[in-house]
This record gives structure tokens, C-alpha cells and sequence, in this order.
């Protein structure tokens, strides 16, 4: 805690004064680039990744970057992302998977989560994922390949249930929406991108053009 309470007497002292009238023209409203939906685990950092300040993404984080059908509960994810489509207009979504998921490596080994209910009853909404890796990735051996392919199975199933909200449905009918799937591999700091029409991850530098910040033809989900 002593680390927390220091770093924000820092932050007070040196860092504030630097950013004052950003947090002033954030007063009368933000637009945010992006929704970025993204896992709650202390490994994974989006403003540090994609070099973004304060008012530049607006942020949904939980365990396994799950994103619940629409109807299936009423709860902050779909609050949240409904606010960021409907009123805040933000043009683009990024789910965002992460290497050495710990959601992930508990939606294949239950066990390890031990004597938690909860944690459980929320992995349920990334079953398809767990029935994806069970049919599809016996043949893998080692363990963390299976939690690497999850968290990527995982982040083309949670697109699939961002598609079902009304909000996000609605946006991309009007093509004033794009969705991103990513997968962050922390450890060396390298983001690939799903591409869904040939099925597969690609490094981000072969996906996106740096000249105009645009996804190659199609890339979008």
C-alpha cells in the first residue's frame, strides 16, 4: 500500500502539473479513440502498450476480457460498452487477449481456481472457447500451447458476443464501428491480429498501415 500512497503524493508533486489542462478539456467531455475490452490481470498495462494518455481510451477490464451475450445478464460490461458506442461514438473496439492468461488457464484447469463460485459462474461465458480447445487442440501436449490457443479462440468468441449487443449492431450496420481482435504476448511486447478471412493471427505491422493508421482491406471483424 506504502508504494500506492507514494506514488501519488509523486503524481501530485511532478506529474500533475504537466498534464493540467489535458484534465481541464477533459472537464467538458471526452472522445476517446477507442473501447478497449481487455483482462484484469496486473500483467497487461493498454495506455503503457499502445502509448495513449489520459481521456485517449476508455477501458473494460475483467477476468478473461469476456464479453457476455447481450440479454444473457445486465451488468457494467454491457453498460459499458453501450455508453461507449451510443453516446460516446468511439469508432473502433479492441478485445484484447494476453499470453499466460490466467482466466484462461482456469477455464481449462477448474481445479485451480479452487473454492471460487464466482470466478466459475463468470468462466461460463467463455464455454464455446473451452469446447473449441477440448475438440480442436487435444493434439497439443504442453500445456501452455493449450492456454496460448484459448486466449486466442477466446478473443474470436468474445467478438462474436459483441456482435450480439444492439449498440454495437446497430454501428456497424452504419459502418461507423470496426472491431479489433488482438492478442498482447507481454513478454516480449509483440500484438498480433486476428484476421478472419484467412482464419489466423498476424504480427500487427503486417495487419495495420503505420502511414494512415488504417486496417489492410478487410482485416475488421
Amino acid at each position: 500500500m506504502q508504494k500506492l500512497i507514494d506514488g501519488i503524493d509523486y503524481f501530485q508533486r511532478n506529474i500533475f502539473s504537466h498534464y493540467q489542462n489535458v484534465f481541464h478539456r477533459l472537464t467538458l467531455g471526452q472522445q476517446p479513440l477507442a473501447l478497449v475490452i481487455t483482462c484484469s490481470d496486473s500483467q497487461i498495462h493498454p495506455s503503457l502498450l499502445t502509448q495513449t494518455g489520459p481521456g485517449e481510451l476508455f477501458i473494460l477490464r475483467n477476468a478473461g476480457n469476456l464479453v457476455p451475450p447481450f440479454g444473457s445478464a445486465h451488468g457494467g460490461e454491457a453498460a459499458t460498452i453501450e455508453y461507449a458506442v451510443a453516446t460516446l461514438k468511439v469508432p473502433d473496439i479492441i478485445i484484447c487477449g494476453h499470453s499466460y492468461c490466467g482466466a484462461m488457464t482456469s477455464l481449462i484447469h477448474p481445479e485451480k481456481c479452487g473454492d471460487s463460485p464466482t470466478v466459475h459462474a463468470w468462466l461460463a461465458n467463455a464455454e464455446a472457447t473451452l469446447r473449441i480447445i477440448h475438440q480442436n487442440y487435444n493434439q497439443l501436449v504442453n500445456d501452455q500451447e493449450r492456454v496460448t490457443k484459448a486466449a486466442e479462440e477466446n478473443v474470436i468468441v468474445q467478438l462474436q458476443n459483441l456482435r450480439t449487443h444492439p449498440s454495437v449492431a446497430a454501428a456497424l450496420s452504419r459502418h461507423e464501428l470496426k472491431l479489433h481482435g488482438w492478442i498482447y504476448c507481454f513478454e516480449t511486447g509483440q500484438v498480433s491480429v486476428y484476421v478472419p478471412q484467412l482464419h489466423r493471427y498476424l504480427p500487427l505491422e503486417q495487419v495495420y498501415s503505420y502511414s494512415n493508421c488504417e486496417t489492410m482491406e478487410g482485416v475488421s471483424t
